[in-house]
């Protein structure tokens, strides 16, 4: 568990230096784990928004389709609506949203005895504003 915890903020700092903040990193964070383990829950979503095509993609492509999921998902029904409604893509390099989307999806999350999801949010002695 440390060890995803541990690359997860190692990211985060990655990106803060690419522009995004820690607000945007734990958002964008938010949204990509709750796509994969949609998927891994085999939960309805529309299959144009499946995180296993989201991680095909790469470069532009995949920036441009990670908006458009982002929009899709905002205009679902019930929660997919309520979650991803007014969501917005904070990446602007391809390569950085790439990197963090192998990161996830290098674990099966649902699958996972212990709470990491909530660590990945909070990693104990990892201050946000430490360089």
């Amino acid at each position: 568990m440390a060890d995803i915890v541990t690359k997860l903020w190692g990211f985060c700092h990655t990106l803060r230096h690419d522009g995004i903040d820690y607000g945007d990193y734990i958002e964008q964070l938010t949204y990509l784990l709750f796509l994969k383990m949609i998927e891994e829950k085999g939960a309805e979503i529309p299959s144009e928004y499946a995180w296993s095509v989201l991680k095909e993609k790469s470069g532009v492509d995949l920036t441009d389709y990670y908006m458009a999921t982002l929009r899709g998902l905002g205009k679902q029904p019930n929660m997919l609506g309520d979650i991803y409604g007014g969501a917005m893509s904070r990446f602007s390099n391809p390569v950085n949203l790439k990197g963090l989307v192998n990161l996830i999806d290098e674990i099966e999350w649902t699958a996972l005895k212990v709470d990491v999801k909530a660590a990945a949010y909070f990693f104990p002695g990892r201050h946000w504003m430490d360089d």
